[in-house]
């Protein structure tokens, strides 16, 4: 048996070590919470959440990109507060990655120790693909690890419970169906469970009983909308995710790239610790299933996106194995535990160093978006080179729009070429206008019918970053002339950043 396996079995200590790690973890919640707030306050929304709050205003089962959940939260959001000011759209997912530090604390605990899950909740909300993105941003990974925490919790609760653990079953089960409902890659993760429980032999155990079964029919149960909105939509949402992983071409060096790139994500001093921490508990083996278990779980993500990038024809984003690091977590928050416990100042100057570092980074984004004061320190950046752009909300279209009255009755009709800048107009024009999405990639702006104007309508083309020529050979064909007007001007804290091409497209055709 292991050391950690050895600690995990010290139940009769675990009660007075939870009441002495209380101050800790909910110290860290509520501090965390404020500086996302903060943080939420100062950053208008990126370019997915623009195009997820504003294309997901009407209710459904599912949409172009992903499962419902994190559309869901968002559009509650704004209906329960009256507004869509971008830290207001930010507050579910905030209050969830609150819950998701209880969570890994929780999980950890009931793994190893308190101690242990107290510094894994600390790198939970360090590392900046957790505690940034998924901390507080309108995108499914906050929903998604949220409901994975919870359904590993539910199942290491119903492995330790000898007499057949069914409400244990039953949470993990329905915990399951949730993040099949925030993101298809969940199935990955519920993959690796599924493989320890046939691998470990607490799992066989378990498998000779009907609680697992049920558990695995009410997550089906729960994501069955999904699937019967998928039905109903030519399978548009599984084609999309699907054809990802399809291609043609060999990439050799792809893995080793995404690999890298997930380190970036998630900080290299603290990337490599985890992966050496989740490769030492394959090692031990199912005998220690405390460990084997979160190998399994974490396992899946990572080595099938790195695998997938070998042929993939389109680029494997880096977060999207986020969920398999989360659950190395508990093994690296047991050894930092361990390492502090023995006096090692080293692990402190290492934590002390990344908690310093991501602060700073936060301060200097959010600041420098909310207030742009980088231009005045180095140099203008020029039209169109502002970095900070894309977390820039286009409100000053709007206020540009409405005051040369082409926001006036009958509600006009705005379309832009790529469904980014649909989202992000949309977003900024808050119902003002009818935005459609005239490119090729309509994304979930070609399912709400948001993709075609009336024939012989006029049509108001936003356009950035294109010329005449350009918007001529894109969309000469669908209207009989194409207009140019003077341009709007996209502004950043008051500053000019952007010249955005506008145009009138005359009599809309089919």
């Amino acid at each position: 048996m292991s050391g950690a396996e050895a600690g995990a079995r010290a139940r009769p200590a675990a009660p007075s070590a939870i009441r002495a790690g209380f101050p800790g973890w909910i110290v860290l919640i509520l501090a965390t919470a404020a500086l996302r707030l903060a943080f939420g306050w100062a950053l208008g929304l990126g370019v997915d959440e623009s195009y997820m709050v504003a294309s997901g205003r009407e209710l459904q089962f599912g949409y172009f990109d992903h499962p419902p959940l994190a559309w869901w939260l968002a559009w509650a959001a704004g209906r329960l507060f009256g507004s869509t000011a971008p830290v207001i759209e930010r507050l579910p997912f905030i209050a969830l990655f609150a819950l998701s530090t209880w969570l890994i604390y929780r999980l950890t605990t009931r793994l190893f120790d308190a101690r242990a899950g107290f510094w894994a909740a600390v790198l939970f909300n360090v590392i900046p693909v957790f505690g940034v993105s998924t901390g507080g941003w309108v995108l499914p990974d906050g929903p998604l690890d949220c409901a994975l925490l919870a359904a590993a919790l539910a199942l290491v609760r119903a492995l330790e419970d000898e007499a057949g653990g069914w409400r244990w079953w039953l949470a993990s089960g329905a915990f399951a169906g949730l993040a099949l409902d925030a993101k298809y890659s969940a199935s990955l993760t519920l993959g690796g469970a599924f493989f320890f429980l046939l691998t470990a032999p607490r799992g066989r155990a378990m498998l000779r009983r009907p609680a697992p079964y049920a558990a695995a029919g009410l997550a089906l149960l729960l994501f069955a909308p999904v699937l019967a909105w998928n039905a109903a939509h030519g399978w548009a949402s599984f084609a999309f995710q699907g054809g990802r992983a399809l291609g043609g071409h060999f990439h050799p060096l792809a893995p080793l790239t995404v690999l890298g790139g997930e380190a970036l994500f998630l900080l290299p001093w603290i990337w490599l610790p985890l992966v050496l921490s989740g490769l030492a508990a394959a090692a031990r083996g199912p005998g220690a299933w405390r460990g084997w278990l979160l190998a399994s779980l974490a396992a899946p993500p990572i080595v099938l996106f790195a695998l997938v990038a070998l042929w993939s024809s389109q680029r494997v984003l880096f977060h999207w194995a986020a969920p398999g690091y989360l659950f190395l977590l508990p093994l690296l928050g047991q050894a930092v535990a361990t390492r502090i416990a023995a006096g090692e100042r080293g692990v402190r100057l290492w934590l002390g160093a990344s908690i310093a570092l991501v602060l700073a980074g936060l301060v200097l984004v959010g600041s420098e978006v909310r207030f742009n004061w980088l231009p005045e320190v180095i140099s203008d950046f020029g039209f169109g080179a502002d970095p900070d752009l894309d977390a820039v909300d286009w409100t000053s279209l709007r206020t540009d729009l409405a005051r040369r009255g082409l926001l006036t009755a009958p509600r006009p009709v705005i379309a832009a070429l790529r469904w980014q800048d649909a989202g992000k107009l949309d977003y900024a024009l808050d119902g003002a206008a009818r935005v459609i999405c005239l490119g090729n990639d309509p994304r979930q702006y070609g399912l709400i019918g948001a993709d075609r104007a009336a024939p012989g309508a006029d049509v108001l083309i936003v356009a950035p970053r294109l010329d005449a020529a350009q918007i001529a050979a894109k969309l000469g064909a669908q209207f009989a002339t194409i207009t140019p007007l003077a341009p709007l001007v996209l502004r950043h804290a008051g500053r000019a950043a952007m010249i955005v091409p506008l145009y009138l497209g005359h009599d809309f055709r089919e």
